[in-house]
């Protein structure tokens, strides 16, 4: 990436989600979504997302408290992803429906909300049988 100029070939390499309660998020990320826990520091902790840094971090200032973007999982297979998910707990809004129908793939989601409230969702391109 020596000498780019822009953000063209670069890659997202932490994602910062909002939390005021660091334990139980840690235990929702930890255990109900199964990922990876990096680290913990004051106020802020890690995991490991597919490669990407998931930073939980609870806000310095009130102009940093603010609901996070919207996370999308994709996972290969939704309806079995959604259902140990389910088992484990993860409140979701909805049953996973298709969002739209793309030239060779079907686009599903099926949204919910972490401990604080954050919504979430799993995506899941959905190939057509020919």
């Amino acid at each position: 990436m020596s000498g780019a100029t822009d953000l063209n070939e670069s890659r997202i390499g932490q994602i910062s989600v909002t939390v005021h309660d660091l334990e139980s998020a840690v235990t929702f990320y930890k255990e109900k979504l199964g990922l990876r826990h990096l680290f913990t520091v004051p106020k802020m902790s890690f995991f490991d997302c597919g490669g990407i840094r998931l930073m939980l971090a609870i806000p310095e200032d009130p102009k940093f408290d603010h609901p996070s973007s919207v996370l999308y999982f994709n996972v290969e297979d939704i309806q079995t992803v959604f259902k140990s998910l389910s088992e484990r707990g993860v409140q979701f809004e909805g049953p996973p429906h298709m969002i739209a129908k793309m030239d060779s793939y079907d686009l599903w989601m099926a949204f919910f909300r972490d401990s604080e409230n954050n919504l979430l969702s799993l995506m899941s391109n959905i190939a057509r049988s020919s």
